[in-house]
This record gives C-alpha cells, structure tokens and sequence, in this order.
C-alpha cells in the first residue's frame, strides 16, 4: 500500500522528518511492525539488528616483555533496545559497516591492555579468563555505541621466532611423548600377546583338527580292512567248519573201519584161539581121563573106549559152533566162559554115555574143575 513502510525482522526503521522520537531522540524507531510514512515530508533508513563479525589480529607485549600475536574473533550486534537502536543510527546508520571496523580497534586496545598485565603462562593456559576480562571491559564502551557483544573468542596465540612457547611445552611434549611411547609399547606388547593367543588358539584348532581327522581316518580305515577281510575271514570259517566235518567224518570212519577189523579179524583170531585153547584142554582133559582109567582096571576098556571117543565128540560140539551166530556178552572172559563150557558140555555128555551103560559117574572129585566150568559159562547158540 502506498506510504505503508515494514521492516524486516533483523532491522530497525528509522523515520526521521516530523516530531522527534522517544527521550528527544532525532527519529522515530520501529521494529516488529509496520507503519505509514508520508513521503516528502518523511524519510525511511533501515539500521540492521543481525549479528556481525569482526577479527582481531593484534602484537601485545606480556607483562614478561615476550611479543606476542593474539587472534580473536568478536560476536556483536547492535542492542535490541530503543536506545541502543539510537546510539548505534546515530553513529553507523550512513556506514553500518563501520561497526565492524570500530569493534575490532576497541578489542585490539583491550588485548593489549588485558595481555600487558598477564604472563605467557597465564595467557596460554587461561584463555578463557582472558576473553572474559576482556569482555568486561569493553562492556561499557560497546554499549555507549550501541553494540552488544556476544562472544569472543581467542584463536591463536603466536610468539614468533622467541620460541618461548615451544620450550614451556617442551616438558608436556615430552611428558606425552613418553605416554605416547608407553601406550604405544603397551599396546604393542598388548597386539602381540593377543597375536601369539590367537596363533596359539589356531595352532590348538588345527591340532584338534587334526586329531579327528586321524580318528575318523581311522575308523574309516578299520571299517574298510573289516570290510576286506569279511569276505576271506567267512571263506575260512567256512573252509575251517569243511575241515572240522571232514575231520569228524575221517574219524567216524576211521572208528567204524576199527569196529570192522574188530569185527573181522581180531574177534575171529581171539575165537580161534579160545578154540585151539580150548582143545587143548581137552586133550588135557582126555590125558588125565586116560590116567585115570590105566588105574582103574575094572573099567579100562569102557573108559578107553570113551577117552578114546572124548575128543571127538569135543570136536563134534566145537564145529558146531563154527556156523553158530555165537553172541559174546561179557568179551574175552565170555570166551574162556565159552570154551569152559564146551568142556563142561563134553563131560556132560560122557557122564551121560556112562549112565546109559551102567557105568558109575565119575566122583566130583575126580572132575571138579569141568563141573565148575560148566556152571559158570554163559552160552547163546542159535
């Protein structure tokens, strides 16, 4: 709208021309809003409110004549009062960037004043009092301009060639440089003991590695032998179990060719040698029966006759045994038994043939190893 003039949010509008401002000031000031301004008969200038910067880079002398150079940087703005507002359209508002220029020769005075009653000591290791001081200082001076300062902040501290810095830092450098060092060796030791760990624990896993790997090596290689050897070691139990079977056989039979040969020959031999035994016992007999009758001489052609006839008859009884299916119960002694009673059986006979004569019995005196032997034979003839 035509003479309607607003500011903008960082500036003051100054409207000079008209009645005079609050406390007699030469303009009026708005700030926030807006405002009607005839033109011609009033004039409009914008002073700025935003922050401004201003560097410092000043040579002080400490209180320890050491020159020193000393870079800052100063924060300010003109006050948001009205009589800041004032001072500061009043001083600046043709040249505002002059503010700067100012500010910076009012810190520059200030530093040099402030450092002058100071140490390096104290001017390296105390900067922020040295920027309070100096803040405090300025205050009232600053104000009676207009600006508010906001910071200040110390830069650099440079004292040349003098070196004077250098060597106050000289012990600190050393005293972190043998930290330094011994951080370094602790860690240094530190990375080889966890490197020589875990070179152990490596050299720990291939071992185990390795174990199981044998292990299952192992055990593979058993189950393969096992398995190689399952085929020949069931061919050879198999061969072992033929041979055992063939061994039982061969002795089975060779056992049953021994029963044969029993059989065969020596139970034949032994019959035949009873038999001859038993003959001869006969004949023996049939001497002594001989003997006898010489001394008996009523019967001596009776008894001749029947000694004569003895070992035929004997003979008789014998052969008929040969076809016989003779059955011996008790082994050799059933053979002796045997021919005992062949023996027992002839005299049976004659005592027999003398009864039907009428000849006497032989006495059991005359005969008692025939009785005997008769009676103890065992005999089964088919």
């Amino acid at each position: 709208m035509f003479g309607y003039r607003v500011p903008a949010p960082d500036e003051a509008m100054l409207i000079s021309g008209g009645r005079r401002g609050l406390e007699g000031a030469p303009f009026r000031v708005v700030t926030g809003h807006g405002k009607f301004v005839l033109p011609v008969f009033r004039k409009t200038r914008f002073l700025t409110l935003a922050m401004c910067e201003s560097e410092v880079a000043e040579t002080c002398v400490t209180r320890q004549g050491i020159a020193l150079t000393v870079r800052a940087v100063i924060a300010f703005k003109v006050g948001n009062d009205h009589e800041s507002i004032v001072n500061a359209g009043q001083r600046f508002l043709s040249d505002q960037d002059q503010m700067s220029v100012l500010t910076g020769r009012i810190f520059a005075g200030h530093l040099r004043s402030i450092i002058g009653s100071m140490t390096v000591e104290e001017i390296v290791t105390e900067r922020q009092k040295l920027a309070t001081e100096v803040l405090e200082t300025s205050k009232a001076e600053m104000a009676k301009i207009g600006l508010v300062v906001d910071s200040l902040q110390i830069q650099s501290i440079d004292d040349g060639d003098a070196g004077y810095i250098a060597a106050m830092s000289a012990p600190h450098k050393a005293a972190i440089k043998r930290a330094a060092q011994v951080a370094q060796a602790q860690a240094t030791q530190a990375a080889a003991e966890a490197e020589q760990a875990a070179a152990r624990n490596q050299a720990e896993y291939a071992r185990q590695t390795a174990v199981v790997k044998a292990q299952y090596n192992a055990e593979v290689d058993r189950a393969q032998a096992q398995a190689a050897q399952a085929g020949p070691l069931a061919a050879a139990h198999a061969q072992q179990e033929v041979l055992a079977a063939q061994t039982e056989l061969a002795q089975r039979a060779a056992e049953l060719r021994q029963q044969q040969l029993v059989a065969e020959i020596v139970k034949p031999a032994e019959a035949e040698a009873e038999r001859i035994r038993v003959l001869a016992q006969a004949e023996a007999e049939r001497m002594k029966i001989q003997a006898e009758a010489a001394a008996s001489h009523d019967r001596v052609a009776l008894d001749r006759m029947l000694i004569d006839q003895l070992p035929q008859i004997v003979k008789e009884a014998a052969g008929g045994l040969a076809g016989a299916n003779v059955n011996v119960l008790n082994g050799a002694d059933g053979l002796g038994e045997i021919a005992a009673g062949l023996v027992g059986q002839g005299l049976t006979i004659l005592d027999s043939v003398r009864r039907n004569l009428g000849a006497p019995q032989a006495s059991d005196d005359t005969k008692p190893g025939a009785r005997k032997q008769l009676n103890s034979g065992q005999i089964d003839v088919d």
